[in-house]
């Protein structure tokens, strides 16, 4: 449960490039460049000193020409031609020279401001390179974060956590708790990611319930002790039911079951088959009947047989009905239940959390039981169904025997969503 969070989360707190890594790199292309640079240097040398030699050949070549003219060329010219080429020589050289010198004045220039560049770029390394802690580090300029660093960082969270189930609400009260916490704050660099994660841990924890001892709470009530079960279809009650009962046998309890789903198609015929598995009596009427007249008479039946437990059934309804929700006000008002308990499916999410909220509105929800919560990877259910409801979740349904049923541990849920 909640590996995908837990995974999501850890990711999120981990910077995605290493200052380190950069800076070895760095060395060791600045090391390349200066080598390269060496060697570059070794060839133009080698160049000029070809070049020296190649006006000599010339000139020679240039004699031979002045020699075997078509026309006897006067005098002062052939005179005055090898001296003029000489000084053409040595002026082209030194122009040569000089352009060489700025080339090579222009490449240190550059490679310096490239320096710099690199530099700041890794004081501001972009979001595609840099972690959300990473990214956080290079606005501060003091050690304390103000509400513009915040923003920019639990942008971020809050799209986190959304995708993981936490209902809307859930987040603004995250983020409510995190910058009291945390808004003109002073921190040490070195302990800003660290501090982040406890504010984050402290306001989860607040919303987390610890549940209470079921089975000492039973055992210390007068009997019969009643507890009334309701959801919606097919959030897997019946199943919930016929596992409390289990555990309750287990530890020398016996119980009743109340088939007050008088409405599904075989939810009679199914939670029979529970108590017969279970060695369970069940108190039945025919389909049709009024469950709240099947929840009475299993009261009375445990009165008279000392029983202490009775665990009632009901019809999945919607929480959008309120007909459906009347029906379960008068089962609550006759029966009397020293808890009710509400079943929803972890992995609907928000559904689950608008479900819980409007079941609370209406009769007021004792604890939450999470099905199927073994396949749940996000994980904002829990989270959020405990804001909505101020209740704890007791139990954790992990499997379809009747042994999975797992007690709800808020501080086991933080371990797992990785903010232990």
């Amino acid at each position: 449960m909640f590996k995908s969070f837990k995974e999501k989360l850890s990711n999120f707190f981990k910077s995605s490039d290493k200052p380190e890594e950069k800076k070895t790199k760095r060395k060791k292309e600045k090391k390349k460049s200066a080598e390269e640079e060496k060697e570059e240097k070794k060839k133009q040398k080698e160049e000029i000193k070809e070049k020296e030699k190649k006006p000599e050949k010339k000139q020679e070549n240039k004699k031979e020409l002045i020699e075997k003219p078509k026309t006897k060329p006067s005098s002062k010219t052939s005179a005055q031609h090898p001296a003029t080429q000489s000084a053409l020589q040595i002026q082209e050289q030194k122009k040569q020279k000089k352009v060489q010198e700025k080339i090579e004045e222009t490449k240190q220039e550059i490679n310096y401001l490239v320096d710099k560049v690199e530099e700041k770029v890794e004081e501001k390394i972009p979001e595609e390179s840099k972690g959300i802690f990473g990214k956080i580090k290079t606005h501060f300029t003091s050690v304390t974060i103000d509400q513009k660093t915040f923003n920019e960082f639990f942008e971020k969270l809050e799209m986190l956590l959304l995708e993981n189930n936490v209902a809307l609400s859930v987040v603004d009260k995250i983020r409510e708790d995190m910058e009291k916490k945390l808004i003109n704050m002073e921190i040490k660099k070195s302990d800003i990611e660290e501090e982040i994660k406890s504010a984050l841990k402290e306001s989860v924890s607040n919303i987390l319930i610890e549940p209470f001892d079921f089975i000492e709470k039973i055992k210390k009530s007068d009997s019969p002790f009643v507890i009334l079960f309701f959801g919606i279809n097919g959030s897997g009650k019946t199943t919930i039911i016929a596992k409390i009962a289990n555990l309750l046998k287990e530890n020398n309890i016996q119980s009743i079951f109340a088939a007050a789903d008088t409405f599904r198609a075989a939810s009679i015929e199914q939670i029979i088959k529970h108590g017969e598995k279970l060695g369970i009596k069940v108190i039945h009427q025919i389909y049709g009947s009024d469950p709240a007249a099947v929840g009475f008479d299993a009261i009375q039946y445990a009165k008279s047989h000392g029983i202490k437990v009775v665990l009632i059934d009901t019809a999945g309804r919607m929480h959008t009905r309120d007909n459906l929700l009347k029906e379960m006000e008068k089962i609550v008002r006759v029966t009397q239940p020293n808890l009710k308990i509400f079943v929803a499916e972890s992995i609907t999410g928000n559904d689950a959390t608008e479900q819980a909220k409007a079941f609370n509105e209406s009769f007021q929800i004792d604890a939450t039981i999470l099905t199927k919560a073994d396949v749940d990877e996000k994980g904002g259910t829990a989270i959020s169904i405990g804001h909505v409801t101020k209740k704890p979740i007791i139990f954790l349904g992990t499997g379809q025997e009747y042994k999975d049923l797992e007690k709800f541990d808020a501080k086991e849920i933080l371990v797992r969503l990785g903010l232990n």
